[in-house]
């Protein structure tokens, strides 16, 4: 008997909810079909998902941003199905890889000149995990700096770096000597340094919950202020890099040069996990010092092949296909264009980013019906306004998006870069009749925004 992927999706291709709920997460099945979202998808191509009638949704999700290329790129399946026929020798260990090479090479090509090594691993919060290790040994300091509201992943060290507490409660003691500051604030972070006692200030260019975007002098009197007193700059890279704000790299709209920068996401082509670390050759020579500290940190699949040959596939794909400027262009119409519609509609606040990375906030309204309206919502659920949005951009626009963090009014695109000019039209058409629904009271909208809080009141007494 043959074993065949495809016979095991046809035989249960609409068995997902219940595997889950039998042997997965349930609740994640639960929020799915809460809110309407629970679709059989067949098929995906670029930034489109197809369900089992053929309907086809817009996805501004992309995997929290893990397909940037869009899905089931060509080039990228090419190299990996050329990767697994080779029949190449992989994770010798006793060895080192040709492919893992090849792709620091031209990661290296992307970066600030400072940076030029790179250390290889399987996602963001490893490449995380890895800062952390390598700061602490090169300054032979404790303390790590992050700031409030960022996000650095879920393992121990990482959620150490959690500046959102609903991740981090219930899972500790998490690691000592990590302190927070408030995004944005020079102040704050100087007086967190002042003791040359910090191994590293690691910090998102643009914050992702909330897409929150530094002043421009952020970044830079962060280099000077961690060259003033011997911390380690890091960035985190993991979503606003590989092209997702314009630019390559986030930092490069600021123009700084961090001791480390980490990355994962997008770098897999959305097929295979890599993370990674580039990172000055001072610190790559201090951890790895001699030989017998050549694996003094690791990760055994990290230098896999078929990794390697998914993130060089991905970055052709970028150089060739120009998603960089594709990113920035399209990206800044659908910002000034969700923009231009902030007059006309009293909840939308303002809609904000960089390239491809784009938050559109609501607010509270000044109209009595409509503040009414949004204090009940708000008292229910902070941030439930944008379920109002997100749901019939979904049921009835077949665009799939995020709401950009717990309790707030913001929802957040990480769409694929190659999103069409017809893609724009129909994002900015989209939130026009979803945000101008919201403005008519009573409505069909505030019959969900009614149930929407129903259920929140009754989770919150559970």
């Amino acid at each position: 008997m043959t074993f065949s992927i495809a016979e095991l999706f046809a035989q249960h291709s609409t068995d997902k909810f219940d595997l889950h709920e039998q042997y997965l997460n349930k609740q994640m099945v639960r929020m799915l079909q809460t809110i309407g979202y629970d679709r059989h998808y067949k098929r995906a191509v670029g930034q489109y998902l197809y369900d089992q009638e053929g309907t086809e949704f817009l996805d501004l999700y992309s995997g929290f941003g893990v397909f940037a290329i869009g899905r089931n790129h060509p080039t990228v399946i090419k190299a990996l199905q050329e990767t697994l026929t080779l029949e190449l020798p992989n994770l010798v260990q006793l060895d080192v890889s040709i492919l893992s090479g090849l792709l620091a090479k031209e990661l290296l090509k992307t970066t600030p000149e400072n940076t030029n090594k790179m250390f290889f691993c399987n996602s963001g919060t490893e490449a995380v995990e890895s800062a952390i290790k390598f700061a602490r040994y090169t300054t032979k300091r404790d303390k790590i700096v992050f700031c409030e509201h960022g996000y650095h992943g879920l393992t121990m060290g990482s959620l150490s770096l959690m500046g959102e507490k609903i991740f981090r409660e219930g899972f500790g003691p998490l690691l000592p000597d990590c302190i927070s500051v408030p995004f944005n604030d020079l102040e704050a972070l100087e007086a967190a340094l002042s003791n040359k006692d910090v191994a590293a200030f690691i910090v998102e260019p643009i914050q992702g919950k909330g897409v929150n975007l530094p002043d421009d002098n952020y970044l830079p009197e962060v280099e000077r202020l961690c060259k003033k007193y011997g911390t380690l700059f890091v960035a985190d890279e993991v979503q606003t890099g590989i092209g997702r704000t314009g630019k390559f790299w986030a930092i490069d709209h600021w123009g700084v040069k961090p001791d480390m920068i980490c990355m994962a996401k997008a770098l897999s082509g959305g097929f295979v996990p890599v993370g990674g670390v580039a990172m000055t050759e001072k610190i790559m020579d201090t951890v790895f010092n001699r030989m017998d500290r050549a694996v003094v940190h690791g990760s055994t699949f990290g230098k896999n092949n078929m990794a390697m040959a998914a993130g060089l596939a991905t970055l052709h794909v970028i150089e060739n296909e120009k998603l960089v400027e594709n990113s920035l262009s399209v990206g800044t119409d659908i910002i000034n264009s969700l923009n231009a519609m902030s007059g006309q509609y009293e909840f939308l606040k303002e809609a904000r980013g960089k390239g491809m990375m784009i938050a559109i906030e609501f607010n509270s309204p000044k109209s009595l019906k409509l503040k009414a309206a949004w204090t009940m919502l708000e008292a229910a659920n902070k941030g439930l306004f944008c379920q109002m949005v997100t749901i019939p951009l979904f049921k009835e626009h077949h665009i799939l998006t995020q709401v950009a963090g717990h309790g707030m009014n913001v929802i957040k695109l990480l769409p694929p870069l190659n999103l069409t000019q017809k893609d724009r039209d129909n994002i900015v058409n989209s939130f026009d009749k979803a945000i101008a629904d919201t403005h008519q009271i009573p409505g069909s909208i505030w019959d969900l925004g009614k149930n929407l809080a129903s259920h929140a009141l009754k989770n919150k007494k559970t």
